[in-house]
């Protein structure tokens, strides 16, 4: 039986819209979710009670919550989705237990796990190297990569969120990019227009994630984890 086969009679789809909370810090994971097709999702350190910043966003090639801890400790980050859609849901303790039935499955887990692990590492990097305007083009990139649509279902207001930044410092750069012809905006969301220029602003810290992401999974940077 194939690790496919293996675990579909324990999802079931579910439909998330943008911030709806996966999870929040200090909370035993009950489930786990595999985003799927244009759906994404985000973990967030909190600063505060009520802020936190972006650490990692995941899309079709991962999953969210319980992958090595099977829900059994309190989670540390706040999860939400990102960019609406369709995911998959399971009990984190299937998993767990379908991870021990399958030594494949298993291995398919832990390696994520070391991806994760890779762009959280990666992300620390970025924000202590790189400013706001290449942090801000290279998730604006990621996002189009992933979701393969040009237009992104965001506020500037949650985009200074997620670039740990003021509103006014995002808003120049946003503003920026569209006096050069990179973007425009819509109410509630941000269409690319220029998908090249926009990447040649961006640093190469998702370069880098992919790169290491392709060599983990060993099933190129746009595989998903269930296939």
């Amino acid at each position: 039986m194939t690790d496919q086969a293996l675990i579909k009679p324990f999802l079931t789809e579910v439909r998330l819209g943008q911030d709806d909370i996966l999870f929040e810090a200090g909370d035993r994971v009950a489930h786990c979710h595999f985003p799927l097709g244009t759906a994404m999702a985000s973990y967030f350190v909190l600063v505060d009670e009520d802020s936190g910043i972006e650490t990692a966003m995941v899309g079709a090639e991962g999953c969210v919550g319980g992958v090595i801890s099977s829900g059994r400790f309190p989670a540390y980050t706040r999860a939400v989705v990102s960019q609406p859609g369709s995911f998959y849901r399971i009990a984190s303790a299937d998993m767990a237990r379908l991870a021990q039935t399958s030594p494949e499955l298993g291995a398919l887990l832990r390696r994520y796990a070391d991806c994760l692990l890779a762009e959280l590492l990666q992300a620390i990097a970025c924000s202590v190297c790189h400013g706001i305007e290449q942090r801000a083009a290279k998730w604006l990139c990621v996002i189009v990569e992933r979701t393969r649509q040009s237009v992104v279902s965001i506020t500037q207001e949650q985009l200074a969120a997620r670039m740990g930044s003021g509103r006014s410092y995002a808003s120049r750069v946003v503003q920026g990019f569209k006096r050069d012809g990179l973007l425009r905006t819509r109410r509630g969301s941000i269409e690319v227009l220029d998908f090249a220029r926009l990447r040649e602003r961006s640093c190469s810290c998702n370069d880098m994630v992919r790169a290491h992401f392709a060599a983990v999974l060993l099933g190129g940077p746009d595989s998903a984890v269930l296939g």
